[in-house]
């Protein structure tokens, strides 16, 4: 056992995203904490994803997704987009990206994205993808994983 392992892994940096995904007129949108380059040429973002949700099954639909930066004033989205819920879309602003995926207009920015492959990760997988297409939509700071405290629930993992 890792003592106090769950205060330790906020230490990593790292940003709170909006990942969008999308098959038709069946979209739906998770937050995410394990986002990072993983490649400068071609541009490649890789996601952590749990396979049990039901947005993994539209992103392995789909093959493309947006990853949606959150301002430091959006803990209310992270936390919103968090929770499985049904209708969870309904009540934001959304457009389209070039991929088709979905787009949160209130973000800092987005990056859109297309699968290249899959890799398992414990209980999660990883979908590393090539960005596509991308713009800055707002001002502000980004929303830090540390900052979120125990929203995710993730202090009941460790033990």
């Amino acid at each position: 056992m890792i003592e106090h392992a769950e205060m330790l892994v906020k230490q990593i940096s790292h940003g709170v995203y909006v990942i969008g995904v999308g098959v038709g007129e069946r979209q739906n949108a998770f937050t995410a904490a394990w986002v990072m380059q993983v490649s400068f040429d071609p541009l490649m973002l890789a996601i952590s994803i749990n396979p049990k949700h039901y947005s993994y099954q539209l992103l392995q639909e789909s093959g493309v997704c947006t990853v949606n930066v959150l301002a430091q004033d959006q803990y209310a989205l992270a936390e919103h987009f968090g929770r499985p819920a049904e209708a969870k879309m309904a009540g934001f602003q959304w457009k389209a990206a070039e991929s088709g995926a979905p787009v949160l207009s209130e973000s800092l920015a987005y990056f859109d994205c297309q699968v290249s492959h899959y890799a398992d990760a414990g209980d999660h997988k990883i979908a590393v993808c090539k960005v596509v297409a991308a713009a800055k939509l707002n001002q502000g700071k980004p929303l830090l994983y540390s900052q979120t405290g125990d929203m995710d629930g993730s202090a009941e993992l460790y033990g």
